[in-house]
Order: C-alpha cells, then sequence, then structure tokens
C-alpha cells in the first residue's frame, strides 16, 4: 500500500429483532424476547473473532442501544461507546457520512443500526447485496482512509451472517 494509506475494519450490526407490540415510537422500541436472545450470540461471535474493537458507534434508538449493550456484555474488553444521532438513519447516504468521519486512529469500529441503510451502505461499500436481517452481522476491510471509504477501493467481506459462520482468525491479522 502507498505511503499513507491505512485498512480499516468495519463490523456493520444490524439491531436485534424489536418489539412490535407496545405503543412506543419508533426511537423508543425496545426488544423483543427473540432479540434479547439474538445480540448476546453475536456478541459471542464477535468475542471469538479475535477483533479488537477501538470504538462502537451506535443509533440512539433503543432497540440498537439495546443491541450493543447485549453484545458488549459478551466481550473481554468492550471498545468506548459513540451514540451517534446520525446513525438513526435508514439510508446509505448518512451512513456512510459517519463513516468517513471516523478518526484514523480508530482502526476496527462496530457500527450499529438500521435497515434499509445498512444493508444499502454493505451493498455500496462491498459491491454486492448483503441482507442484514436482524442481528446480522458484516465485517468489511477497507483499503484506505476512513475519509475515502465507498470512493471505488476493493473492501473485502471478512466474515457475514446471524452471526457470522467460521471464525476471522487467518483472514486478517488481529491489530
Amino acid at each position: 500500500m502507498a505511503k499513507g494509506v491505512t485498512m480499516g475494519t468495519l463490523v456493520v450490526i444490524r439491531h436485534a429483532k424489536s418489539d412490535w407490540s407496545g405503543n412506543e415510537s419508533d426511537r423508543e422500541r425496545p426488544l423483543a424476547r427473540r432479540g434479547q436472545r439474538q445480540a448476546p450470540l453475536s456478541g459471542q461471535w464477535l468475542a471469538e473473532s479475535g477483533l479488537r474493537l477501538d470504538r462502537a458507534v451506535v443509533s440512539p434508538a433503543t432497540r440498537a442501544r439495546s443491541t450493543w449493550d447485549l453484545v458488549a456484555a459478551e466481550l473481554a474488553d468492550p471498545p468506548p461507546l459513540l451514540i451517534e444521532e446520525d446513525l438513526y438513519a435508514f439510508a446509505a447516504a448518512p451512513l456512510l457520512r459517519v463513516v468517513r468521519s471516523f478518526p484514523e486512529t480508530w482502526r476496527t469500529v462496530a457500527m450499529v443500526g438500521h435497515n434499509p441503510g445498512l444493508e444499502d451502505l454493505v451493498e455500496q461499500l462491498a459491491g454486492k447485496y448483503l441482507a442484514m436481517p436482524t442481528s446480522a452481522v458484516a465485517v468489511l476491510e477497507l483499503p484506505g482512509l476512513w475519509r475515502t471509504a465507498g470512493e471505488g477501493s476493493s473492501v473485502r467481506v471478512l466474515a457475514y451472517g446471524r452471526p457470522p459462520v467460521g471464525s476471522l482468525v487467518g483472514a486478517r491479522e488481529a491489530h
């Protein structure tokens, strides 16, 4: 790689299944029991992945924050949390702006948000559609600087699924 060019890892996590039975607003909708069971499984997979997260950037919606809390509870060393208003979005453009704003000191970032925005973001970055059902995880290796994410660089999908099948060991050096 050229001088000054780094590589980042983006761990995209869709919130776990939410509960539609109450009268809460969309932002305040809690997790359903199924979601409370799903999210820790994604957290367990992430804990076993070998990735060391520098930051978690999470939508302010209750279901996204609760998802992250359950995922983080499975991690030996959870990263600092940033609640990002712009992740309460349902399109790729605002999500990509958030990714491009990450400091270059953050090498591996977990992002917890919503569909259809997450699917659109993953497709825009990876160049292929990956369905992101509730609690799905997509681990993307982005060449270059965060600020140039999505500008034609070749993004590798290191893992994907609910939770992803297999391990990242050997796919990328831990950092």
